[in-house]
C-alpha cells in the first residue's frame, strides 16, 4: 500500500480523490471515523451500496463477494471493516487475495487498531491501496488540535487553559471535543471569548478555587511540604478521605512504575508507553532519579492498603494523620 500522512489524505479527499482501498492504522479512532464520514459524504452511498461491520463478526466471504460486485444503480460502493487486527489466518488470507486486485467501483476501508501488531502485518501493509497512520497526537500536536477546535467555535485559549484541558481529558479527541462544546456554551453570553484555566476547571466540574491535579503534581514533583498542605486543605474543604487517598495513590503508583523501569534499563521512549504516560509527561522519566527508592515505594504502597482498609471499615481515627503518614513514608528523609 502507498503510505500517506493524515494531512495528505485530507488534501486528496478535499479534492474528491478516492482510492479503492484504505488501511487506517493507529489507535486514534476519532480521526479514523472522520475519514470514514468524509468518504460517506463524498461517495454518498445509499443503503444498497453501503456496508459497515466489525471484521471479526462479519461473514468475510459475503463481504468480499459484495466488494467484488458492481454497485446497484450507482457509480460507487463503500464497505467499512473495523478492527481487522482481530481476523484469523484464513479470513485474513482471503482479504489479502481481494486487496491484490480490488474492484475499482468499490471503496474498501479497513481499520487496524493495534499499533504493536501492525508492525508484523507486512503482507497487509504492502498490499494494494493506501495506508494512513493515526497514532494518538503528541503533546504539541494535541495542543494545536485543541486550539484549532476552539478557533472553530470562535474561541481562543491561553496556554495554561489549553495545557490543563489536554492534561485533564488526555488524548481522547472525542472527549476533548465534548469539553470544547461545553466551553462554547459556558461562554455563549460572554463578550470575552478567551478561555482561561478557571473556565476549564469550571466546565470539567471543579470550582475555580480548586485545581484537581495540584496534589498529584506536588507528589510527582516530590514536594513533600506542599503535598501535606494540600491534604490538609482538601480535607478542611470537605473532601472525603477516600477521595483524597485516590488522588494520592494514582501519582504514587505512576512514580513507582517509572522508577522500576528506569532502574531496569528500559529506554525512555518505552517507559513513556509502558507506564501509560501522556506524551507531555516525558519529563517524569528524566526525573525518575529523584524519585524515592523502591524500598520506600513498597513501604508506601503497603501503607496505602492499610489506610484504605481503615477508611472502608471506619477504623481510622484521624484521616489527616493517616493520609499524611503515607506522604511521610514516601518522602522519608526529605525536608
Amino acid at each position: 500500500m502507498a503510505k500517506l500522512t493524515a494531512e495528505k489524505l485530507n488534501e486528496a479527499l478535499a479534492k474528491g480523490q478516492v482510492s479503492p482501498v484504505y488501511l487506517l492504522t493507529g489507535e486514534d479512532v476519532y480521526r479514523k471515523n472522520l475519514v470514514i464520514a468524509k468518504l460517506k459524504e463524498i461517495l454518498n452511498p445509499d443503503d444498497f451500496n453501503f456496508f459497515q461491520d466489525q471484521a471479526d463478526k462479519a461473514d468475510l466471504g459475503e463481504v468480499l463477494a459484495l466488494a467484488n460486485t458492481a454497485p446497484v444503480f450507482s457509480n460507487t460502493r463503500l464497505i467499512v471493516l473495523t478492527g481487522v487486527e482481530k481476523l484469523r489466518k484464513e479470513p485474513k488470507e482471503a482479504l489479502l487475495h481481494y486487496l491484490a486486485n480490488p474492484l475499482s467501483t468499490t471503496t474498501l476501508v479497513l481499520t487496524h487498531n493495534d499499533s504493536k501488531k501492525m508492525k508484523t502485518e507486512k503482507a497487509l501493509a504492502t498490499s494494494g491501496g493506501c495506508v494512513v497512520n493515526f497514532d494518538e497526537l503528541k503533546r504539541d500536536e494535541l495542543a494545536v488540535w485543541v486550539r484549532n477546535k476552539l478557533r472553530e467555535k470562535n474561541l481562543t485559549g491561553n496556554f495554561d487553559a489549553v495545557d490543563l484541558l489536554c492534561e485533564s481529558v488526555g488524548g481522547e479527541l472525542s472527549a476533548l471535543e465534548q469539553e470544547i462544546e461545553k466551553l462554547y456554551l459556558y461562554t455563549l453570553e460572554r463578550e470575552d471569548k478567551t478561555i482561561s484555566k478557571e473556565d476549564v476547571l469550571a466546565c470539567i466540574g471543579f470550582s475555580k478555587e480548586e485545581n484537581p491535579f495540584e496534589l498529584a503534581n506536588a507528589i510527582l514533583a516530590c514536594n513533600k511540604n506542599r503535598a501535606i498542605q494540600l491534604v490538609d486543605k482538601l480535607l478542611d474543604d470537605g473532601e472525603e478521605p477516600v477521595a483524597v487517598l485516590a488522588k494520592m495513590t494514582y501519582p504514587i503508583e505512576k512514580m513507582a512504575r517509572i522508577k522500576r523501569m528506569s532502574e531496569g534499563g528500559v529506554a525512555p521512549s518505552e517507559i513513556l508507553h509502558a507506564a501509560g504516560l501522556f506524551p507531555w509527561e516525558s519529563r517524569l522519566v528524566s526525573a525518575a532519579r529523584n524519585f524515592p527508592s523502591q524500598k520506600q515505594f513498597l513501604a508506601t504502597l503497603n501503607r496505602i492498603i492499610e489506610v484504605d482498609s481503615a477508611f472502608k471499615s471506619s477504623q481510622a481515627s484521624d484521616p489527616k494523620i493517616a493520609l499524611k503518614g503515607i506522604l511521610l513514608t514516601l518522602f522519608a528523609g526529605r525536608s
